[in-house]
């Protein structure tokens, strides 16, 4: 669930950070990257969240424009989800910041050492 203050913000930051403020919106987005995901293929390969969880950040994601949510009437019924531009340009803001815990996660334990 979001947090109010950040809703109500609107400075650029404040919202960004509104769309993807949760812990679990950055990695639903490397997870389904370039491709499209039904909902049990994102369950699986986040298998630490729980899928009310997941189902809520999706709803969320859509909400804001960085996924696109395409239901097929079908029997058993199928979704898929993709990221829209929006989403897609996180990508590499987020290959940014693997970066720089990488760099600084690796100085600090040459610190510790």
């Amino acid at each position: 669930m979001r947090q109010q203050k950040t809703l109500g913000c609107s400075c650029p930051l404040g919202k960004a950070m509104s769309a993807l403020g949760s812990k679990w919106k950055p990695i639903i987005v490397l997870v389904i990257n370039n491709r499209k995901l039904r909902f049990g293929e994102i369950a699986a390969r986040i298998a630490v969240i729980s899928r009310k969880v997941l189902t809520d950040q999706l709803r969320e994601m859509e909400t804001d424009h960085l996924l696109t949510r395409q239901e097929f009437k079908e029997t058993p019924p199928r979704v898929e989800y993709c990221l829209t531009e929006k989403g897609l340009a996180l990508l590499p803001i987020l290959d940014l910041l693997e970066k720089w815990e990488s760099e600084y996660d690796m100085k600090t334990e040459n610190a510790l050492t």
